[in-house]
């Protein structure tokens, strides 16, 4: 039994809190149930909670848990702190006074205000500008509140609860996020585990989320022991959401059909990837008839982070491809990198190897291998 379980047996949880834990989050791998523990144990306190873990393994299914096991009545009101602009994101969670700015003709309630007596979810939190963070701190410590515009301090009675796929300890290194608050956030952390560290889950999880999808039983694919056994194998770098996506996939390519593991490999995970001659033909003639696209930089990811390999992606590589050229992969990999590091140096040779964490010596030796001058990139 580990520390977490050591803290709250199940004997001790009531039957009430652990059929809704069962019902909201799926599985009953070690991980989970270490979880489910922690949960469980969070929900009975007031204070804040942290939820960590990676994008797609279900951080708000865990935020809604805790508030559904506690004893708070109300509302659970949840504010995506990453999608709202920072000029809107003070008005949103405090409100603001008529006449405060311009077009603040009425009072609004802000979402502190519509959780009292019940939860306030800041998901992203580790997006949250600083001048924020000040005012959320002054809340947390206060349990008062102030709109924009406005004098009078609030009372609110609400639980909290944060959650981030950031590392948080690296922001405030960079001094991008608070200590301060990352200590008062950072009262009961719960780590919810990726989907390939829960593997075993995999089943029921596949069994719910074609639940959820509500279609006709006629057209739903069936999945044999073997396929399922292909979905566990998976890495799943886009965790439950990934699943979820695959499995819709499966309800379109494959109503009322049965979904082999081949299937599973070469239809659903990885949709027959092409050669790199059919792809290339493929995509001339996708693309040949799209008018211009103007204002949009195709070179920038949405989210970068989200577009970083990982080594571990490689792991099942040779499930997809038949082969690979490891030497000329990694080269271009070592091309790349240099030649960004210059980019972003200002063609500064110096620089570019601190960012590379290489000797100068050495990447002066790379870049005359594969012919990158600094000139370049001045």
């Amino acid at each position: 039994m580990n520390v977490v379980d050591k803290l709250i047996d199940q004997k001790n949880v009531s039957k009430s809190i652990l059929d809704t834990l069962n019902e909201m989050i799926d599985g009953n791998s070690s991980e989970t149930k270490s979880m489910k523990n922690l949960i469980a144990m969070v929900s009975q306190t007031d204070s804040t909670a942290l939820i960590l873990g990676e994008t797609g393994t279900g951080k708000d299914v865990v935020a809604r848990a805790i508030h559904k096991c506690s004893k708070k009545k109300g509302s659970f009101v949840t504010v995506n702190c990453a999608a709202i602009p920072s000029e809107l994101l003070e008005s949103e969670l405090f409100g603001h006074e008529k006449g405060s700015f311009t077009g603040a003709d009425k009072l609004r309630k802000g979402r502190f205000e519509q959780s009292s007596g019940g939860s306030l979810f800041l998901d992203e939190i580790g997006d949250m500008p600083l001048t924020l963070q000040a005012k959320l701190l002054r809340a947390i410590e206060s349990r008062t509140i102030q709109r924009v515009g406005g004098a009078e301090d609030i009372k609110i009675d609400l639980r909290l609860i944060c959650a981030t796929h950031r590392d948080l300890e690296k922001k405030v290194e960079s001094g991008d996020f608070r200590a301060d608050l990352f200590f008062r956030i950072n009262v009961l952390p719960i780590n919810v585990p990726t989907l390939a560290e829960r593997r075993t889950d995999i089943p029921s999880l596949y069994e719910t989320l074609l639940k959820n999808l509500q279609i006709n039983k006629s057209v739903e694919p069936i999945f044999t022991p073997e396929a399922i056994t292909a979905l566990s194998k998976h890495n799943w770098p886009g965790n439950v959401r990934e699943l979820k996506n695959v499995i819709e996939r499966a309800c379109i390519i494959f109503p009322g059909k049965e979904v082999t593991s081949s299937n599973v490999y070469e239809n659903l995970l990885r949709l027959k990837v092409p050669s790199i001659a059919e792809e290339q033909e493929a995509i001339w003639e996708l693309t040949a008839d799209l008018a211009e696209i103007n204002n949009v930089d195709l070179e920038q990811p949405t989210n970068q982070e989200d577009f970083l390999p990982h080594p571990k992606n490689y792991k099942n590589w040779f499930t997809f491809y038949d082969e690979t050229d490891l030497r000329r992969h990694l080269q271009d990999v070592e091309i790349v990198l240099i030649e960004e590091a210059l980019e972003k140096t200002n063609g500064k040779i110096a620089l570019a190897a601190d960012k590379l964490k290489l000797r100068r010596t050495t990447l002066i030796e790379k870049m005359k291998k594969f012919s990158i001058t600094s000139n370049q990139f001045n």
